[in-house]
Formats: C-alpha cells, structure tokens, sequence
C-alpha cells in the first residue's frame, strides 16, 4: 500500500484486535459489488474474530447481490431506522467502505458525521475527503475488496479468512474489474489466487452474478440497445438514456441498468460510453472510457462527479432532455482527446 503510512496500519490494528467491539461497517448508497463485497467479506472476518459486526445500507441492494453465504446481518436504513439507530448509537468504531466521501452515502451522511467514536475509511477512489480518523485511501487498487485483503493481511486478521469472506471479497473485485477486463494489477491477480486458496465457487459466484437477472431487465437491456443507443462514430462516442417511464415500463428493481454503460464499448472504435437514467429531482449519469480518456474529469468538469480514469460518475440538475443535449454538445470539445485515443 504506496500512500498508506506504516502507522495508520499499526493504529488500525491496535483498534480492531485489543478488545472486542460492537462495530458498524457501511457501504455506499446504492451499493454494488465491491461495496457490499467488501462490507460483507470485511465483516466476516472480524465477526470470526469475535467482533460484533453490522452493516447497515442506506438503501437496499441488487437482487443479485444477495446471495452471500457470509453470516454478518446486514440493515437497510430505509426500511430499519429503529434498529440502525440503535447500532450506531452503540457501536464503538465505525469503518467506511468504498467511498470517498460521506455524502455519498446518501441518508446516513450526517450519522457518518456525527458518529463520535472512531472511524475508518477503507477506500479506492480518488480525491478523498476527511472524514474519517484513519484513512486507508489507494487508488492503485482495482477495487475496495483488493485492498480489504492487504489490510487485513497486514493488520494480522489472516488466519480469519474464511471461505464465507473470500467468497465476498473475490465477487467485488470480480465486479469492479468488469470480469478481470480493466483496473487490473499483478497484485489484483495475486490476492485472487489467495482467494482461491478458501475453497471458492467462482462458477457459482460468475452465474449469480452475470446469469441471476429477471425477464424484465433483460427486456429493458434490449430496448436500450435496439432504441436508446445513440453512436457517434465521427467522436468515438455513444450514449444510452433510459426515461422514469420507460424504468417503469419495464418494472425496474435496483441493479436492473448495472452494466448498461459498458456495452457500447463492444462497437468497433468506440472508447467512450454514456449512460444517463432519469430520476426523481435529477438525472443520474454514469460514463466509460477505453484507453486514457479521463471518464473522471469528464464526469467532474460538467457532471458534479467523478471516479476513477475509465469508470466514473455524477448527475445533472437539469431535466432529461436538457442533460441529453449537454452531453453531446460537449463531444466536439473533446474531438482531439477522443480521436487520439490509443486502445
């Protein structure tokens, strides 16, 4: 871990392992792969300790994600406040994972806030803010689950490692490496061949994943391509945009759009992919690149957002149509950068 000082390791080691706690893990809104993976796979192994282990989500999470055979209960704070609020309150350490600030995790930002033991940020993403006591913040990591594996390598937690644990951490690397296609590293490799070594089902894990979705979101995948894909080959670009009514037409659950936005990078020359979804008061937008086009300054400069070089993403305040015609107003701006592309 290149920026992360010896002494945030030892601090962090001396919280987790000296007594053992009530501790609460949370994700970020909206949580995916690797943010669950890593809440879970996190979770388990410090429950396996002898911690008492939550986590609790601001929202709820994908279908396809609940699978899990880890044994840490996890609370949705939309439907358990009651419940939530009790933990907090009694929680003597609280570890953030796979966010890089506290709004974004949505309804619970000013309990994150206000939370006065201590915290600790286990993140990827770049550009973080302090929020958190001790800060564990490395953007070479493909993913937060890679790098929940180093720190509890290094923090002494690895004879905890269980099958149930690995079994997390391997799905949000999965995930948040697109299959092993990008953000990947040596390390990457090497701390999936460690996985491995807990006895995973990584066929088991591929078909819950890929191959666990409804007739409706394959439907709505469908229409997307066949009649909301907009290419424009002249700047290497494409854009796919979905309506609140047509998510409602097709009974959209959370999760049924994850991996919309990588699929017009599959069309010969495209490096840059665009994926905005109307929603209540904003329109939610999510952008993909190849090569090093910067999907995140992209995403900060005009779209309030940000993330890493080919995976980022951010909303506008505009309306639908609006948000629509910004974004391919804004290619010729790019014509140089995206022409020059190298893949």
């Amino acid at each position: 871990m290149k920026n992360t000082d010896i002494e945030i390791i030892t601090s962090l080691k001396a919280l987790l392992t000296n007594a053992k706690s009530k501790l609460v893990i949370i994700p970020h809104e909206n949580p995916d792969g690797d943010a669950i993976g890593s809440a879970l796979g996190l979770g388990q192994v410090l429950k396996d300790f002898g911690h008492e282990v939550k986590v609790i989500s601001s929202n709820d999470y994908p279908d396809f994600l609940k699978w899990f055979s880890a044994d840490v209960p996890v609370l949705i704070y939309d439907r358990e406040k009651k419940e939530a609020k009790k933990w907090l309150k009694e929680a003597e350490a609280m570890i953030c994972v796979d966010f890089n600030e506290a709004k974004r995790a949505g309804k619970l930002e000013k309990k994150i806030l206000n939370f006065t033991n201590e915290k600790v940020l286990i993140d990827h993403h770049p550009y973080p803010k302090q929020f958190c006591d001790f800060m564990v913040s490395e953007t070479s990591y493909s993913s937060t689950c890679e790098l929940v594996f180093d720190v509890l390598i290094d923090t002494g937690f690895s004879s905890f490692l269980s099958q149930k644990a690995a079994e997390a951490l391997y799905t949000g690397i999965l995930t948040d490496t697109g299959g092993f296609s990008h953000n990947i590293s040596k390390n990457t490799f090497k701390v999936v061949s460690e996985l491995l070594n807990h006895n995973i089902e990584t066929d088991k894990i591929q078909s819950a994943v890929f191959h666990n979705y409804s007739a409706d979101r394959m439907k709505l995948l469908g229409f997307c391509l066949n009649e909301k894909m907009q290419v424009f080959p002249e700047y290497r670009a494409a854009l796919i945009s979905i309506s609140k009514e047509e998510l409602e037409r097709f009974n959209f659950q959370p999760g049924d759009t994850e991996g919309f936005v990588n699929y017009p990078l599959s069309i010969k020359n495209i490096v840059f992919s665009a994926l905005f979804i109307e929603k209540e008061g904003f329109v939610k937008a999510s952008f993909r690149s190849k090569g090093n086009f910067p999907a995140n300054a992209f995403s900060a400069n005009h779209f309030n957002g940000g993330g890493h070089l080919n995976a980022a993403g951010g909303e506008s305040e505009l309306n639908f149509e609006e948000t629509l015609l910004k974004f391919t107003q804004l290619l010729p701006e790019y014509e140089h950068q995206l022409l020059e592309t190298t893949i």
